[in-house]
C-alpha cells in the first residue's frame, strides 16, 4: 500500500521543517524499495501551496510546489512545517483547507511552529501538542485548550501528531514510518540518513 505525503509550502516556511520529513518519507520508500523490490513503495511525496508559484523559504532558498490546495492527490498524510506563520494565520482560505483535508486524512502532522497552523483550524484543542521552544508561551496564550508540552520531541494523540522545532521534525518522520509501516523500516531509513534517530522520545 502506498500511501500519499503532502506537505504545505508557504513563505518564510523553516527550510528544515519541510525538507527533513520530505527527504525521511522519500528515503523510507527507496530503503523498502531495495529490500522488497516487488513491493509497492510505501510513501509518495509531494509538496502543496497556495498556487503554483516559486515559494521562497526562510534563507531565501526558492521551491516550486507540485500542486496547489484546489487541486492535489488525496492526502493520507498532511504536514504542515513550521517558519514564520504570522501571515499564513490570518489566511481564511488556508485554515480551511487545513481543516477540510485533515477530516479525510489518516494523519495531519505539524512540525515547529506549524502548529499554530493546527490550532487556528480547529485541530488541537483539548489535545496534547508542542512546538519550538521559542513558542511554547505564545503557544500556550494563543490557544489556552491545548495541553502544550514541552519534553517531547513529539506528541502523538492518534489523528493528530506535533513535533518540536525544527530537527525534531524528522525524529516525528521517522516515528511516523515506524507507525504507518514498521520500526525496522524507520530505523534502517534513520542509518540511511545517518540521523541520531531520538527514540525514546524525549528532548
Amino acid at each position: 500500500m502506498t500511501r500519499t505525503v503532502g506537505i504545505y509550502l508557504f513563505d518564510d516556511v523553516e527550510v528544515l521543517d519541510f525538507a527533513g520529513p520530505f527527504e525521511v518519507f522519500s528515503t523510507a520508500s527507496r530503503v523498502k524499495s531495495r529490500l522488497e523490490p516487488n513491493t509497492p513503495k510505501p510513501f509518495e511525496v509531494f509538496t502543496v501551496a497556495d498556487t503554483i508559484r516559486t515559494v521562497r523559504a526562510r534563507g531565501g532558498l526558492m521551491v516550486q510546489p507540485h500542486f496547489d490546495i484546489t487541486h492535489h492527490p488525496h492526502l493520507d498524510v498532511l504536514v504542515i512545517p513550521g517558519g514564520i506563520v504570522t501571515s499564513e494565520l490570518q489566511r481564511e482560505a488556508i485554515t480551511d483547507w487545513i481543516a477540510r483535508t485533515a477530516s479525510v486524512s489518516t494523519i495531519t502532522a505539524s512540525v515547529c511552529t506549524g502548529a499554530f497552523l493546527l490550532g487556528q483550524a480547529g485541530l488541537l484543542g483539548g489535545k496534547g501538542a508542542t512546538t519550538h521552544w521559542e513558542d511554547i508561551a505564545d503557544l500556550r496564550a494563543m490557544f489556552p485548550d491545548i495541553n502544550v508540552q514541552t519534553e517531547a520531541r513529539w506528541v502523538d494523540t492518534g489523528h493528530v501528531v506535533t513535533s518540536a522545532g525544527i530537527s525534531a521534525g524528522i525524529d516525528m518522520s521517522l516515528h511516523l514510518v515506524a507507525r504507518l509501516e514498521s520500526k525496522e523500516l524507520a530505523i534502517r531509513t534513520a542509518r540511511q540518513i545517518d540521523f541520531d534517530w531520538q527514540s525514546p522520545n524525549i528532548k
